[in-house]
Order: structure tokens, then sequence, then C-alpha cells
């Protein structure tokens, strides 16, 4: 695993509240809504912010584009790596 992408995790986990889960419990390449981690629309509300703090990154709730960068921890984390400004 990457080390953005662990990171990603840790960031999820710790924005969305998830004591009962530890980075290696989230699979990188599933899904984080509805099936896989399970995440719901606030959730993705949370993270984006997160992740605008932690990365600098300019995000869209409206565009299609965001939504697939939210499609797993992989995509996120490629996401990151190519528009993060922090």
């Amino acid at each position: 695993m990457s080390d953005l992408a662990a990171e990603i995790k840790a960031l999820i986990i710790e924005s969305l509240n998830l004591e009962d889960l530890t980075p290696a419990d989230i699979d990188t390449d599933a899904p984080l809504f509805v099936d896989g981690l399970g995440l719901d629309s606030i959730d993705a509300l949370e993270l984006g912010v997160a992740l605008q703090k932690r990365y600098g990154l300019s995000l869209s709730a409206e565009s299609d584009e965001t939504r697939k960068h939210f499609g797993s921890v992989a995509s996120l984390a490629a996401f990151v790596a190519a528009n993060r400004s922090k």
C-alpha cells in the first residue's frame, strides 16, 4: 500500500469517527460508498472538507469527475497526488 493511500485511510477513519476500523480494514480498491465501506452523502461531504484542509484540494460537489475520484481509496490517492497543493 502506498504511503498516500495509508494517509487517506487514516484521514477517513479520523474525519468520520470510525474508531472501530483500522487502515488495514479498509480495502484500497473497494468502493467507499454503498457497497464496500458503506459511506453516505454526509460522509462524502465531511471527507471532502477533510481532504481540502489536509491537501489544499479544490473539489466541486456537483462534478461527476469528483464523484469518480471518491470511488475508492486508490482513486482518491491518485486524485490527491495529481492535485494537492500542500
